[in-house]
């Protein structure tokens, strides 16, 4: 792999870099986790933008409902709590908590990140450590993660709202849809005998 060398009575073993850092980084460093942290990257770049114009540019607070289409509204709402407002917390300790337990998902994310060799898998946790992110950015600054596209059917008969979310949750959930598809169908799936 490299050449010896003895200097003072000290051996010194040379490893080309790509070796040495493989081997003292595989813990927090895989072949993909570049590629996946530049998906992590752009994909909370992109929440922000979205989420500051809406907010600043566009002033969707003072505009109320944004009619998009028959079925996709914009519209502002702050969530304190989690994934479809569950857990919701008001004050600081609560934040900060969940704050805390954001960043926990985000490191274990990133050890498997570090040993998956699969670029599906590595797009997916890109997308949900960008997503998580994105919505932990907002947390910090606002004290809640601003929320604003609606999808609802409406009826004569039936009525249907879905919750309120962002682009970082799309993301989340495409990162999900993603380790789902690798897991179950994709090339590192297990096959039945």
């Amino acid at each position: 792999m490299g050449s010896d060398a003895k200097s003072g009575g000290v051996k010194t073993v040379t490893e080309p870099l790509g070796v040495q850092m493989q081997s003292r980084g595989s813990f927090a460093w895989g072949p993909l986790t570049r590629f996946a942290l530049a998906v992590a990257a752009a994909t909370a770049v992109v929440d922000q933008a979205a989420k500051l114009w809406l907010l600043f540019g566009f002033d969707l607070p003072a505009r109320g409902i944004v009619r998009l289409t028959p079925f996709l509204d914009l519209v502002l709402t702050w969530n304190t709590g989690i994934s479809y407002g569950l857990f919701r917390q008001q004050g600081p300790f609560g934040q900060g908590a969940l704050l805390a337990l954001k960043a926990v998902a985000v490191v274990l994310l990133w050890i498997w990140l570090a040993r998956t060799s699969s670029r599906l898998a590595a797009l997916s946790l890109g997308l949900i450590i960008g997503g998580a992110i994105g919505n932990a950015i907002d947390r910090l600054a606002y004290g809640a993660v601003a929320d604003f596209v609606l999808f609802h059917v409406t009826t004569a008969t039936f009525s249907f709202n879905w919750y309120v979310f962002n682009l970082a949750d799309v993301a989340i959930v495409a990162g999900v849809i993603g380790l789902l598809f690798e897991t179950l169908i994709g090339t590192g799936a297990a096959k039945a005998p």
